[in-house]
């Protein structure tokens, strides 16, 4: 649910958690064969996580549609997009995919100049769409494998191969290192907006699959390694996933 750019110490403290009430689980036959050897604590942390998106996250939501504008919100989407770019670039470059670094860095110049800040989108206009990418993707393609399925609290589903890439992806964010007045404050503001933006985004989706299926824990498992898959092999055609 909370997204991309945790910050390390909280992903590591929770992952500390998980894996400590995971450690007295015995996996079944079939959770072995899925590689979910804590499937019976993941299925209960991803209830919490749905319970979250239905109690707190949709309420807050609606609140959010109601009050900003399709427009407005479309706004709020491309400047958490233009800023979540450094990141992206980093790992274009850490793959050495020099078109998609080059087509990142022009979106970053063009929208923080022209787009006003990244609101925006103006290198969309011009045919430079947006891609993401992140260093759990760099690892992927450079053979690392997911690791054993893992689901935690509020973050969603992060094997240790992605929980790995978002802590590094941490340190790719200049925000990271910046020291001004109020940044506290703006960094808030920034993870809150980051939350808001991607939940509304998914939302709809996150509705529709758990409404068409039977089993919700499953489907999601299968579709986040199904859109990973797509990433790490380029495949165009990607599967989005909600993030719990």
């Amino acid at each position: 649910m909370l997204g991309k750019g945790m910050k390390a110490p909280f992903v590591l403290a929770v992952l500390a958690m998980s894996l400590g009430l995971c450690a007295c689980a015995t996996p079944s036959p079939e959770s072995a064969a899925q590689n979910d050897p804590w499937e019976a604590t993941n299925r209960d942390v991803f209830a919490f996580d749905v319970w979250v998106e239905h109690h707190v996250a949709a309420p807050v939501d609606d609140g959010y549609r109601a009050v900003v504008p399709q427009p407005a919100r479309e706004g709020v989407h491309n400047i958490v997009t233009n800023l979540h770019a450094p990141i992206v670039l980093a790992n274009d470059i850490l793959q050495g995919h020099v078109k998609k670094a080059a087509n990142t860095l022009g979106r970053v110049v063009l929208n923080s100049t022209l787009g006003l800040g990244g609101l925006i989108d103006v290198a969309g206009k011009l045919g430079i769409p947006a891609h993401d990418n992140d260093f759990g993707i760099t690892l992927g393609r450079n053979g690392v494998q997911e690791g054993s399925y893992l689901v935690l609290p509020l973050l969603g589903p992060l094997p240790p191969r992605d929980l790995l890439g978002g802590v590094v992806d941490g340190a790719f964010d200049p925000f990271v290192y910046a020291r001004f007045p109020g940044r506290s404050t703006l960094f808030l503001a920034r993870r809150g907006t980051v939350i808001l933006d991607t939940v509304d985004r998914r939302r709809d989706q996150f509705d529709t699959i758990e409404r068409t299926s039977l089993d919700f824990y499953a489907t999601t498992r299968n579709l986040y390694r199904q859109s990973r898959n797509a990433q790490i092999q380029g495949d165009a055609a990607l599967l989005q996933l909600p993030e719990l």
